[in-house]
């Protein structure tokens, strides 16, 4: 009897686990994965830019709402609020930036904020848009600000949604990862990793089904043939997000800015990789933002409560009805 037990135990703890759901592989431009939109394109030398182009859907009201979207996120997650925005008379243009979704992922570039907003510029004036109101997610709100930094004329007002970059994580605590020990994390990237990072930052613990298709258009990036390319271009995005903080030049912001902030977001970009005695010193998003709004000159708070890192993905009515109050305020 003490044989058969101590065999039974022996299997059980030997037993493979259960594999995880297979991921179709996408592309590393996501060839295989709809927008909700048609796709256009802006080339730009060897570069080439995905966007959307939403037309109003009610009388136009004569003003251009760009969506940025985050690292973890692509321009088709912009999909309910682009819609929104143009049955209130918005034109809606929704950018990939380069090295992420269906955009370039050119090899040897020289990734930086400055330069995705430049080409953010020369996507917008290909389009004939001369002023617009940037609606930036995550590190979409970095490069919100950066752009408005740089392109002020062209800066109606800035509508920030829990951005990184307010607080200079490096400067709190989080040890510098070179870029050979970044691309050693994207090789374990998967679904099952995706999924626990933004179930835990994200979504306070709270997963919907309706998640999951986002999280398999990350994956399936990443389970392509050519899923290196997305490893290296993921990696270096990675690098600029934690080497050019947008905290010290708030102060020069010159274009109205709000803040929507989910109050349930615990994300500090790459704070678990801090030694454990100074990971509290290193700010939430929604910590950041409370000093944020007292620097920005002007700045409008509003926060969110209950809602986590991607509130326009968690919460979309409410989402847009905030969003709405922002735009009716500039």
């Amino acid at each position: 009897m003490l044989a058969l037990i101590l065999a039974a135990h022996l299997a059980g703890a030997t037993a493979p686990r259960p594999l995880p759901t297979a991921v179709a592989p996408l592309g590393a431009n996501l060839e295989r994965f709809a927008y909700p939109y048609p796709v256009h394109w802006f080339d730009s030398g060897s570069l080439r830019m995905a966007y959307m182009d939403v037309a109003p859907t009610a009388p136009a009201n004569g003003r251009v709402a760009v969506l940025l979207h985050g690292k973890n996120f692509c321009a088709a997650t912009w999909g309910d609020t682009a819609r929104a925005l143009a049955a209130q008379g918005y034109r809606v243009i929704v950018p990939d930036q380069i090295g992420f979704c269906k955009s370039s992922k050119p090899v040897g570039f020289q990734y930086s904020f400055a330069a995705l907003a430049t080409l953010t510029r020369d996507l917008l004036a290909h389009a004939g848009v001369q002023r617009a109101v940037l609606v930036g997610h995550s590190t979409g709100g970095m490069l919100a600000i950066r752009y408005a930094l740089l392109c002020p004329a062209q800066t109606e007002a800035l509508v920030l949604v829990n951005p990184l970059g307010l607080n200079d994580t490096l400067a709190e605590g989080v040890p510098y990862a070179p870029l050979d020990r970044l691309l050693v994390e994207e090789a374990k990237t998967d679904a099952a990793s995706i999924k626990a990072y933004q179930l835990r930052n994200y979504y306070h613990g709270a997963w919907r089904p309706d998640y999951d298709r986002w999280v398999a258009m990350l994956a399936g990036q990443y389970a392509s043939a050519d899923g290196d390319t997305v490893r290296d271009a993921q990696a270096r995005l990675s690098d600029i997000i934690e080497t050019q903080p947008v905290a010290a030049e708030l102060g020069r912001l010159m274009v109205p800015v709000t803040l929507l902030i989910g109050q349930a977001d615990v994300t500090a970009f790459r704070a678990s990789s801090a030694p454990e005695a100074l990971r509290p010193r290193i700010r939430t998003v929604p910590q950041a933002a409370e000093t944020a709004a007292g620097t920005i000159p002007g700045a409008r708070l509003v926060r969110l409560d209950g809602l986590g890192h991607a509130p326009q993905v968690e919460a979309p009515a409410r989402f847009q009805a905030a969003l709405f109050d922002a735009l009716k305020e500039h």
